[in-house]
């Protein structure tokens, strides 16, 4: 099996009650903004381009809130998904891949926590708890 690495981006409102999330066209499911990283990019690369091209947002990532595992058989491949807190810092809404996102919209905790079961604890206990694992890019070294 080949390795994939993932990121994501949870992005709150400034109220803490909701989450930027996109609807992923083909898989009709919703998902927090982010994808694989590419070549000799590191994890914040990614998850600052990928948050750019699904939503238009320019951001900043801080430590990761959450690393999940798959074995996705389907695509022949284990996945680390890796989910950073985001925080936006410029840019506005605009959908620039149709193919792939078909709306971008803010959530309510709850309904996030629905409609990404993937996160033990849900996504409401990650954005209370406040908490990150320190990331730290060191470069080509």
């Amino acid at each position: 099996m080949r390795r994939i690495n993932v990121v994501y981006s949870l992005i709150t409102d400034e109220t803490k009650s909701k989450v930027l999330m996109v609807k992923n066209v083909g898989r009709d499911s919703w998902s927090l903004p982010g994808g694989a990283v590419e070549e000799m990019e590191t994890l914040e690369e990614a998850a600052i381009r990928e948050a750019k091209e699904e939503t238009g947002y320019d951001i900043r990532v801080y430590g990761i809130v959450a690393l999940n595992e798959a074995k996705l058989r389907k695509y022949e491949a284990h996945a680390l998904f890796i989910t950073f807190r985001g925080e936006i810092v410029g840019g506005s809404p605009e959908i620039t891949r149709p193919e792939e996102i078909g709306e971008i919209q803010w959530i309510e905790i709850e309904q996030a926590d629905k409609l990404m079961p993937y996160y033990q604890e849900g996504l409401s206990e990650l954005v209370t708890k406040n908490t990150e694992i320190t990331y730290f890019d060191e470069g080509i070294v």
